[in-house]
């Protein structure tokens, strides 16, 4: 019996071995992503055309802060992301201008607008899951990403008063999501790296805001937990109170497996973002994900990517995944 998106991710969830393994890829949709009705409608007709097991809702990583004075631009990165043109804090008095934000005004009372048009126009057994940047995530986009981690070590009470304000920003704008429908969340943190952070530097900065956040989504039943980069902090995030766990798994360890024995929840990877998706073939496509399945055994595994797929990945790669997962080419 072939189940719905939400009934198969349930199974997985509860640890059974579902139908098939569930699918899913996300993208960042440029220029669209400037406007709620664009953006909505872009990421409706991807799901459509793909029919993934959960939509990941991908707005400009500057949504929550461009309302302090923030300016990015879209200059064709294959990514799909817009660079940052103008910070808003741009000195350490800057730090002393962040105030919190309405969740229904501005940039974020847009998403919401993008959210709740995507809820209503996708089936209820499609789980929708809206991104939400950490606040250090957000304090980098605020001050730059070479500097954030410079300042908060020369500044860490400006720095950390603005992280309880982000903070607060985040959780009420959930709160408001939560009104409208989404099933979960996915919780980017940008900031688990051996390589940016001591492990003290991470838990006080990151972690116990972090942990704030999520406590609001404790009753949505798919929260992702989205561990960005290399070197990662993956035994210190593996204790998030999150249901899945993504992350550049064929990048920096640990692998899927060694993920599965780690953490209690489900695991969400298999696919090289680059390498496979935006520059490989079907065929390519096809090896990884089972060999992903194969590490796993099919179980607490949802077949994806370390991050964002790349808007230059042709569809045949999008719809080798979608196929892989069902055994057939």
């Amino acid at each position: 019996m072939t189940l719905s998106h939400r009934s198969r991710l349930e199974r997985t969830l509860s640890g059974e071995k579902p139908d098939r393994p569930p699918v899913s890829l996300w993208r960042h949709f440029p220029v669209d992503d400037q406007d709620p009705y664009m953006l909505a409608g872009s990421i409706v007709r991807f799901q459509e055309r793909f029919d993934f097991d959960f939509v990941k809702i991908t707005a400009a990583s500057s949504y929550p802060i461009i309302d302090y004075g923030s300016k990015d631009e879209w200059e064709g990165n294959p990514e799909g992301t817009r660079r940052i043109t103008k910070h808003a804090v741009d000195s350490a008095s800057g730090w002393l201008k962040i105030k919190p934000l309405h969740p229904r005004k501005g940039s974020l009372g847009e998403q919401l607008q993008c959210i709740e048009m995507i809820r209503k126009a996708l089936p209820a057994d499609t789980p929708i899951i809206p991104t939400i940047f950490s606040p250090l995530s957000q304090a980098k986009n605020l001050v730059g990403r070479d500097k954030v981690v410079p300042q908060l070590r020369m500044y860490p009470q400006q720095v950390d008063s603005v992280l309880k304000i982000l903070t607060e920003n985040n959780i009420r704008f959930i709160e408001e999501c939560i009104k409208i429908g989404i099933d979960g969340i996915f919780y980017a943190v940008q900031h688990a790296q051996y390589g940016l952070l001591t492990e003290d530097e991470f838990t006080k900065f990151a972690a116990r805001y972090d942990k704030l956040v999520l406590e609001v989504v404790k009753p949505l039943w798919l929260n992702v937990g989205h561990i960005h980069g290399e070197n990662i902090m993956f035994t210190t995030m593996a204790d998030y109170p999150v249901q899945v766990l993504n992350w550049h798994d064929l990048e920096t360890s640990p692998s899927l497996r060694e993920g599965k024995k780690k953490y209690s929840g489900i695991v969400c990877g298999g696919l090289k973002q680059w390498e496979t998706l935006a520059y490989g073939t079907p065929e390519l496509v096809d090896q990884e994900a089972l060999e992903a399945i194969r590490q796993t055994d099919g179980t607490r595994f949802i077949l994806g990517t370390g991050c964002v797929t790349p808007i230059i990945a042709p569809d045949a790669n999008f719809f080798a995944a979608r196929q892989a997962v069902e055994g057939r080419k």
